[in-house]
């Protein structure tokens, strides 16, 4: 068994942004030459997250407004005690998860017909990362 590591790094326009990431992952999985395996990606920072869905800007949109909903923005955080003013985008990354796994097969990404990976960002325009790691022969 073999593994690839590499890394994707972000810095987001807005402070919250879903940015698609499949083709990137893609190269990272080709330059691996895994052909049978799983693909880890995780996010890095404790306010981002990975996830796998539709390619479909509304339903982004969507996400983004359920996760808000969910946790919203607010000053009454016990987390803002400390100096810090992110709780929201902490309770966000539990909710979206902070990583997937995807199969490889034949040397690809094995995704469902309309699967597509992104990174969630609930705190962004700053530097941040996530780890790419296929694993397999």
């Amino acid at each position: 068994m073999k593994s690839h590591t590499e890394y994707l790094w972000f810095s987001t326009k807005t402070k919250k942004e879903l940015v698609p990431i499949t083709k990137q992952v893609e190269e990272i999985v080709s330059r691996s030459g895994i052909k049978e395996g799983l693909c880890l990606i995780s996010a890095m920072h404790i306010t981002a997250a990975v996830l796998v869905n539709d390619y479909e800007p509304g339903l982004w949109q969507d996400i983004m407004e359920w996760a808000e909903k969910v946790a919203p923005e607010r000053k009454d955080y016990k987390h803002h005690h400390t100096g810090e003013t992110n709780a929201d985008a902490h309770l966000k990354r539990l909710l979206i998860g902070h990583q997937a796994i995807v199969p490889i097969t034949a040397g690809k990404l094995d995704l469902g017909p309309w699967e597509q990976i992104f990174y969630a960002e609930f705190d962004g325009q700053r530097r941040k990362r996530v780890i790419v790691k296929a694993i397999g022969e």
